[in-house]
């Protein structure tokens, strides 16, 4: 078994057109809120269903989505994407939420926190639970099996995929704590900034109300 990523990449693995990363200054400002949060502020929009969890406890990251296009239970992609990371990124893998082969364990995961990656979605299956979680590299995924993958393609990185029913564009800003993930589109990020700004404000206000004693 060999994972070797090469700047070169596998001739059947697609490439999409270079795109725009956000920059750290608004990451960072997602930093602050939680993915509930964050939904709301998207007309609870915008989150993959909850078949898809962090695979330990306390995982919580914010990046710019690095997307991952693989056959089921292939991990040719998902190699070819390493090449392909900068630092902040979060891998989306969409695996076709196929439970039969995990197509990342524990020496992608490596691979990936080396390069500066905060994270990765897969919808699909991941193996070697524990060895990640005492890298404490954050990862959510739909189910872990112990199965390893094909090697084969084809597959794509850098282009539109859809995780858990909710299409996320290279790009755009995904946040991923103990509840789930949401995918912020970056055109919209802004706006959606100032909107959490109100929800804060609100729950804040809501919490008081609930800690003060009846009347």
């Amino acid at each position: 078994m060999t994972y070797a990523p090469t700047a070169a990449g596998s001739p059947n693995i697609e490439v999409g057109p270079k795109w725009q990363r956000p920059d750290r200054e608004l990451l960072e400002e997602f930093q602050r809120h939680s993915v509930a949060n964050i939904g709301d502020a998207l007309g609870r929009l915008g989150m993959p269903d909850g078949g898809i969890t962090p695979i330990w406890d306390g995982c919580r990251a914010v990046g710019s989505a690095l997307t991952v296009l693989t056959v089921a239970g292939d991990d040719l992609a998902v190699i070819d994407a390493v090449a392909h990371i900068e630092p902040g990124d979060f891998l989306v893998i969409n695996g076709f939420g196929y439970a039969g082969r995990a197509v990342m364990g524990d020496i992608l995961a490596q691979y990936f926190s080396s390069r500066g990656a905060v994270g990765a979605i897969v919808d699909g299956a991941v193996r070697d639970r524990d060895e990640i979680r005492q890298q404490r590299f954050p990862v959510w995924a739909r189910t872990v099996t112990p199965a390893g993958p094909w090697k084969n393609g084809p597959g794509a990185v850098g282009t539109p995929v859809a995780i858990g029913g909710v299409v996320i564009n290279p790009g755009d800003i995904v946040v991923a704590d103990s509840d789930g993930v949401v995918a912020v589109p970056l055109r919209k990020a802004r706006d959606i900034v100032a909107e959490l700004a109100r929800i804060a404000d609100s729950e804040q206000s809501m919490r008081a109300q609930a800690k003060a004693p009846a009347k």
